[in-house]
């Protein structure tokens, strides 16, 4: 039997409309059959914990809403930028701790509107990066889901974007590019980003599902 060598933490909770607990258990398996040993949390106190936060090789979090104790966002912050790896879908991690400023500035992008509630839509692999290992061999794929209008920066590498379309209700008039997966580097640690996943139907999906597993193990320290 092998014995796993890394250390997987999945923090979840907060706002319940995005199915925090079974999201996050249809990456289980995946992350155990990767050689990870891995823990649960459902409170956000665990990230104050700087003596088991040091061991931790990887921070899956989902998490939508929600205030974060200054302890507990320093210790976030700490173990990311000692190495941890930070890595999440929607909500659970670009709509965190709208008020925690450390939160936005490392995570480098924000939930700010899903124009259209739930809309056909495309997410674009960009060209620079279709050799990239987390979405090499991915064409465009396409969801029936929230398509997400992020506020970000230019510290992202950003592998693949999602173009809203105005409609004639819309305040804006020309279509708007949005980062729909992003990696970036803080510190020691690297964080993996995927905007999609508002539904259980869309983590299910085949490229989508391909994009979080390898998000996930590229992330770890």
């Amino acid at each position: 039997m092998s014995v796993p060598d890394r250390r997987a933490l999945i923090v979840r909770g907060g706002w319940p409309g995005h199915s925090p607990e079974e999201s996050t258990d249809l990456f289980l398996p995946f992350l155990e059959e990767s050689g990870f040993d891995v823990d649960v949390e459902s409170s956000l106190e665990v990230y104050a914990d700087a003596g088991y936060m040091a061991g931790v090789d990887l921070i899956v979090q989902s998490w939508t809403m929600g205030e974060i104790l200054p302890d507990e966002m320093r210790g976030l912050r700490e173990a990311v930028t000692n190495g941890a790896g930070l890595a999440g879908w929607h909500g659970g991690i670009i709509d965190s701790f709208r008020m925690a400023t450390d939160y936005l500035q490392m995570l480098g992008g924000q939930f700010a509107a899903h124009p259209g509630d739930l809309v056909e839509h495309t997410v674009e692999v960009l060209p620079e990066h279709a050799d990239h290992p987390l979405v090499a061999g991915l064409g465009p794929f396409h969801l029936n889901s929230e398509q997400y209008w992020v506020l970000a920066d230019s510290l992202n590498e950003v592998l693949a974007t999602t173009t809203i379309q105005p409609t004639a209700d819309s305040p804006w008039r020309s279509p708007v590019v949005s980062p729909s997966i992003w990696t970036r580097q803080w510190g020691a640690g690297k964080i993996f980003v995927c905007a999609p996943g508002h539904q259980l139907s869309d983590l299910e999906s085949p490229d989508l599902r391909t994009v979080i597993e390898r998000g996930l193990l590229w992330a770890s320290r």
